[in-house]
């Protein structure tokens, strides 16, 4: 719920490591109401790194496993999430 009232403001949402978790069922939950055009990824290094790698240090290169465990949640091709990703990081921050 609280997902689907922050994509109705405009916001964006961004999910990390924990969104890989077996017991992680609202936050896969909340990752369905987010369009990919309100949807970023994090790290959140050195805490929460995705799944297989939990209770290890995280660190930035580990989003790619995060992004795969999305992709795969959301029925969508990992190329086709990493390009709205970097098409909404882009719209948020600025060009790199």
């Amino acid at each position: 719920e609280l997902a689907r009232r922050c994509v109705a403001r405009g916001w964006y949402l961004s999910f990390a490591g924990s969104v890989t978790f077996s017991s992680a069922h609202a936050l896969r939950a909340a990752l369905h109401e987010v369009p990919l055009s309100r949807l970023l990824l994090e790290s959140d290094a050195p805490y929460l790194a995705p799944h297989p790698h939990r209770g290890r240090p995280n660190a930035p290169y580990l989003v790619a496993a995060t992004a795969r465990a999305v992709a795969a949640e959301l029925g969508v091709g990992l190329a086709d999430l990493c390009a709205a990703v970097s098409r909404t990081a882009e719209e948020l921050y600025g060009p790199w």
